[in-house]
């Protein structure tokens, strides 16, 4: 990446270090490896994304929890100005706002390995993060997006247009506008009461964990904002929404989430919708990221694929 290099100069940690790309889907991620052994990650922010403003509030709520909980997040590292979010200059493009974190240890958790236990483990996390959201008082200032039904289903959406997704057809298509309609109607009542819609990892998939024996880390809290608690589950099980375990995990989700804190019936029956919404956003993910190795990877009938798990969701 042009300037990459000058922005290893922006943390005394890594002017040293030799940086290699090791994940691209919203932002680039580098691992940097230091002369002296320690090793970091870097993340590289998709111009036009997140702003500024966002970015910093991201890392005010990353620090808090942090501080006020045991939860295994990422730690920032500051520059050498002592800011944690820093510029710099890439020859061609726009200025590249960079974060740089503590290497966290472990492994991506396959879908096909043994998830139920890892499943309680972040049932319990979100219902720790979930009650620390409710009771921090944010600063002056905070921003994040929300993801709200339109924020996800509008043309203009915050991943774009689920409607442009690949593999699109009418028949398809036509299934989807009536799921659309009934999830925006399924939300309206379901409501924003701040003991169900609060702020959110909103991005808690396995390509977001790392393993590392008995330690399971939550990294990227890049898409973090104000959302239904319930979809959190959903964001868990992204991209494998039709996979036959999703019943046991969720109900593994939930044994994890209520030795913490206590849902509602209208809260458990939430998840599923949530589901049905976090696929849209995947959909339309997919049609704007088409780039990524990501999007090439689960592309191939996801529309259709969509468009079945809808059909059993209408009928109940």
């Amino acid at each position: 990446m042009p300037g990459l290099i000058g922005a290893l100069q922006l943390w005394s940690e890594t002017a040293a270090g030799t940086a290699s790309l090791i994940n691209h889907s919203e932002n680039h991620t580098f691992r940097v490896d230091a002369p002296f052994g320690e090793s970091f990650s870097l993340r590289v922010h998709r111009p036009g994304y997140q702003s500024r403003a966002s970015i910093e509030s991201e890392l005010v709520w990353l620090t808090a929890l942090r501080r006020d909980t045991d939860l295994p997040v990422p730690r920032p590292i500051k520059g050498r100005d002592g800011q944690l979010l820093q510029s710099f200059e890439s020859p061609g493009h726009e200025p590249r706002l960079a974060v740089l974190f503590a290497y966290a240890p472990g492994q991506e958790p396959s879908p096909t390995s043994n998830l139920g236990q890892l499943f309680v483990t972040l049932g319990g996390f979100a219902a720790r993060m979930h009650e620390h959201a409710m009771a921090w008082q944010r600063p002056p200032g905070f921003v994040r997006q929300v993801w709200s039904a339109e924020h996800i289903l509008d043309p203009d959406g915050l991943w774009g247009n689920w409607r442009a997704a690949p593999g699109m057809t009418p028949e398809i298509g036509a299934t989807l506008d009536q799921l659309d309609a009934l999830l925006r109607r399924q939300l309206a009542d379901y409501g924003t009461e701040p003991h169900r819609f609060g702020l959110i990892h909103a991005d808690m998939r396995l390509g977001n964990l790392l393993v590392d024996g008995d330690r399971v880390t939550l990294i990227d809290f890049d898409d973090c904002g104000f959302c239904w608690f319930a979809y959190d589950f959903a964001a868990a099980i992204s991209f494998h929404e039709t996979h036959l375990a999703v019943p046991a995990l969720k109900a593994a989700w939930l044994d994890g989430y209520r030795a913490i804190r206590e849902p509602s019936a209208a809260d458990i029956a939430a998840m599923d919708t949530m589901v049905m919404l976090r696929r849209m956003a995947l959909l339309a993910w997919i049609a704007s990221h088409g780039e990524t190795a990501l999007a090439q990877t689960h592309a191939p009938g996801f529309a259709l694929g969509t468009a079945k798990l809808a059909k059993r969701y209408m009928a109940g």
